[in-house]
């Protein structure tokens, strides 16, 4: 008979469309993804955990072994395009909850799922997992400096209890999942990494329906938002990938092409809602919740970009 471990296996197997289902059911079912709303911090904590606990110690360093080329492209997209674009956004006196969104993607490291994403895209997945490791555990100083030069977040105290709050959620989620790898589960066998493949492909479906929330809520009443939301997360998230990929290449990071452009496109904003207070995040649910939509149609939607920028890479 199957068992709970086969029924998760199988999920993690088909984690792609338990993603699509979580946005469909978003968007469809308003009531429950209100419902879920107040757990989205809880849910991100948990899936972070299960992120750790698939990689590992020892793939974690060894992901991070080229610290240099990994550090500089983490400073890159997670410092320096932050705070270009909060210049930007001074300079023309854009603000509101759109320019905070932005800042917000902007600031965010890349998320979880990015290894596989690249993987999905035919490319090798170490140099994403080494911009994942490094871009998370760098994310509570670089997201500190960007909240402290734009406007919109709160006052110093509060800039730094987030920032502490976000330093704690990431050291006790790797913390935990890195001692059970080094005692109880020294060895993960390809059926349980698909377990924890399913748990966390579970954890992001219900993720994305909290953070759909806002979408659901606007719809009925505004739909003309919705989609000038979601029409500037597509231009946002893939407009990254492309550029991000085409300097790769003209730098010459030719084995790092599709790693850099997922890194640049498909940011974690969601992690900021477990650290900030409500009131610098509720403002930006709904860009939050239609940027979801790009992020998971990416190895879909940009499947040839990637092909035709690697061949040329190459």
């Amino acid at each position: 008979m199957p068992t709970v471990i086969d029924a998760l296996a199988a999920a993690g197997r088909q984690g792609r469309l338990l993603l699509v289902a979580g946005l469909i059911v978003g968007l469809f079912a308003p009531t429950l993804s209100v419902f879920m709303r107040p757990y989205v911090g809880e849910l991100i904590a948990i899936v972070l955990f299960l992120a750790c606990l698939r990689i590992g110690p020892r793939e974690a360093v060894g992901a991070a072994a080229d610290l240099r080329l990994g550090l500089g492209v983490t400073l890159i997209l997670q410092l320096l395009l932050p705070l270009a674009l909060v210049l930007l956004l001074r300079l023309f006196g854009w603000t509101g909850p759109t320019a905070l969104a932005l800042t917000l993607m902007a600031a965010a490291a890349p998320i979880s799922g990015t290894p596989a994403l690249v993987a999905m895209l035919g490319s090798d997945p170490a140099p994403a997992l080494r911009q994942l490791v490094l871009g998370t555990a760098l994310l509570p100083f670089t997201a500190l400096i960007v909240f402290l030069a734009a406007p919109g977040f709160g006052d110093t105290d509060t800039l730094f209890l987030a920032a502490g709050r976000l330093l704690l959620l990431i050291g006790v989620a790797a913390t935990l999942a890195f001692a059970i790898r080094l005692t109880l589960l020294k060895q993960v066998e390809p059926r349980a990494r698909d377990a924890i493949d399913g748990l966390s492909a579970i954890g992001l479906a219900a993720v994305v329906v909290g953070l759909m929330s806002a979408v659901g809520e606007t719809w009925p009443h505004d739909p003309q938002a919705v989609i000038a939301a979601a029409a500037l997360a597509f231009a946002a998230s893939f407009g990254l990938q492309v550029v991000a990929t085409l300097v790769a290449v003209r730098a010459g990071l030719t084995a790092l092409v599709a790693a850099v452009g997922v890194s640049a496109g498909n940011r974690n904003i969601a992690l900021f809602i477990a650290a900030l207070p409500a009131a610098a995040t509720d403002p930006a649910l709904l860009f939050i919740g239609c940027y979801q939509v790009p992020m998971y149609l990416t190895p879909l939607a940009l499947g040839g970009w990637y092909r035709w920028i690697s061949s040329r890479a190459g």
